[in-house]
């Protein structure tokens, strides 16, 4: 038996230069703080202003942290670790590395790339939308301080300091804001129901096209242009945060806003939905199991510290979601103290926050067409290099699958137009009146808290328990030099699947149907239709495995032991990794 395994080709016996296989080379980043700033601008996105500020006011305030930072420390880092040093080790993307390292386990490369696909066709409609606020914030006056437009009905009513007064007897039925009638009616042109699409925006049509010309444009060059453009994408966005957050402090009711951001409620430990938020804001803002992570890892030089850069940029995050709280809550404070109301009314969490009550506030500051520039354009940023660099990690997925057909030519710039042309023509939809119910079923769904806990479940186990965590531990002291601490062990084969396996029974037990915009329940239907979404990605495991244990030659239990093994998919493997890149033969396993 020794002798026959001996007489098998090893990787680096069947390896072959570029110039032999006449494939193009695969390229690296061009600098260590390209990788950086990508991964920065991926997993620092939308989530860190909107959501996690909203989160902590709601949660108990500084007690919030226990929970967040105990799902930071065992789910959170050993898996965005697990993903940075997977790519890495093998310069692969998410498909090819999983089918190389547990090749079993190759659905979990095809599921991410599957929800990045959703996350692409969605996702951008946010930018579609602050792109539009941003061509308003141009005008002598924000279209939605007045109730002076085309589109404004007679319920429009401004609740502002000097309308405090109004009585029963002034105030009309149904009373409205500007900023929800320039939502609802200009923006959106929100219908009753999901029943109800209509026919398409124009205006948001042309801004979602304008937003995807951009993402074509970052991304059709690989990571020459990828790694280029995150030098400002990545980094405006944080001197808007700062900018805002300095006007935020010396707005009148600052200190209001940020007692009510940070008061402990400690009795809020004792609510599971506390927990369950905690743990679902890690996966989400993290990007974790998207695959994005793995390809963005595998661009860097074998010897990269992704041990420390994991540290890093998990702070980075963190600590952008603090800091982002201070920026947020000190304008709804002052929000508050004009209208005379209590902050409740006026925290919002989602697109409520940066589409209806953002903009109430700005439309109350001196220079407010100033602060809306920034604040939408803050927006934009954010959300425009999580989706380019998740447009490159799936390219990079297909390119690693098919290194011989897409690396050749145009053939890449070509595919990637064809992706970005597709996801457009099904994003239209989220631009019709009933497009704000579509969305809303996208985002709850198709990257929901479900599909993350599940893959997260399965890395954890085919890492710890399928490949090993001592190999995996080996793996990564021959990149590092270093070995990580004894807790990214225990998490990979115990805490961090127990942890995720738990909040998913929870998320189970307190499911409830999902809730639309202006309050309606999402029909049976949709509801039905939402779970196949979560089902497109999370199916494919089971699949892939199955075809893999169909396709592989020997009886089951050699079927079984051969698709455990590391290197039985080295085809892939040796076609996109250099030689100078490649792991020993003892390191790897074999």
């Amino acid at each position: 038996m020794a002798q026959a395994e001996r007489e098998q080709p090893t990787c680096l016996e069947k390896w072959k230069a570029p110039e032999e296989t006449g494939l193009h080379a695969r390229g690296q980043w061009a600098s260590k703080s390209e990788f950086l700033l990508a991964v920065a601008g991926q997993i620092i996105g939308l989530g860190n202003v909107w959501r996690f500020p909203y989160l902590c006011y709601k949660n108990g305030g500084g007690v919030f942290f226990v929970p967040y930072l105990l799902f930071l420390v065992l789910c959170g880092i050993p898996l965005f670790l697990l993903e940075t040093s997977l790519g890495q080790y093998t310069s692969l993307g998410g498909v090819s590395a999983w089918k190389t390292i547990c090749p079993i386990f190759g659905g979990l490369g095809y599921a991410s790339q599957m929800m990045i696909l959703h996350g692409c066709v969605y996702y951008i409609i946010i930018l579609a939308w602050a792109l539009l606020y941003l061509s308003y914030s141009f005008q002598p006056q924000l279209p939605w301080s007045h109730c002076n437009n085309t589109w404004n009905t007679e319920a429009c009513f401004i609740f502002d300091d000097q309308n405090q007064t109004a009585n029963a007897s002034n105030l009309p039925d149904n009373a409205t804001s500007p900023v929800m009638e320039f939502w609802e009616r200009e923006v959106l042109h929100l219908s009753d129901n999901l029943d109800e699409l209509g026919p398409i925006n124009w205006k948001l049509a042309l801004c979602l096209a304008g937003v995807w010309l951009v993402c074509y444009f970052c991304v059709w060059k690989g990571i020459k242009s990828t790694g280029k453009v995150v030098y400002v994408t990545a980094t405006f966005p944080y001197l808007m945060l700062f900018v805002l957050l300095i006007r935020g402090a010396t707005l009148p009711g600052a200190g209001r806003g940020i007692v009510y951001y940070l008061k402990p409620n400690h009795t809020r430990l004792a609510d599971p939905q506390v927990w369950m938020d905690a743990g679902t804001q890690i996966f989400f803002s993290y990007g974790i199991c998207l695959g994005s992570l793995t390809a963005l890892g595998s661009y860097n030089k074998y010897n990269n510290d992704c041990y420390k850069d994991s540290y890093l940029l998990c702070l980075l995050n963190s600590g952008t979601s603090f800091l982002a709280g201070f920026a947020i809550f000190s304008v709804l404070g002052f929000m508050a103290e004009e209208q005379k109301v209590d902050i409740a009314t006026v925290a919002q969490s989602g697109p409520g926050l940066a589409f209806i009550a953002f903009p109430r506030a700005v439309a109350m500051m001196p220079l407010p067409q100033l602060w809306a520039v920034c604040f939408f354009l803050m927006i934009i940023m954010l959300g425009l290099d999580t989706q380019f660099v998740s447009l490159e990690a799936l390219m990079t997925s297909v390119s690693d699958s098919y290194p011989k057909v897409i690396r050749r030519g145009y053939r890449r710039e070509l595919l990637l137009l064809l992706v970005c042309v597709t996801c457009f023509a099904f994003g239209l939809i989220m631009v019709t009146p009933g497009g704000l119910y579509v969305f809303q079923i996208y985002d709850h769904f198709s990257c929901s808290g479900a599909s993350l806990l599940l893959l997260s479940i399965f890395q954890s186990v085919a890492i710890g328990w399928i490949y090993g965590a001592e190999r995996f531990y080996s793996n990564i002291k021959d990149m590092t030099g270093r070995k990580p601490l004894l807790l990214f062990k225990l998490c990979w084969k115990y805490v961090t699947p127990a942890v995720c396996t738990a909040t998913f029974l929870f998320s189970l037990v307190r499911w409830s149907p999902l809730r639309l915009g202006k309050g309606l329940a999402a029909p049976s239907w949709a509801t039905a239709l939402g779970w196949l979404l979560t089902l497109s990605s999370v199916s494919l495991l089971p699949i892939w495995a199955v075809y893999a244990l169909a396709v592989t030659p020997g009886n089951f239990s050699q079927r079984l032991t051969r698709l455990c093994r590391p290197g039985t998919s080295a085809a892939a493997y040796t076609q996109a990794v250099p030689l100078h890149r490649k792991p020993t033969r003892d390191v790897l396993g074999l």
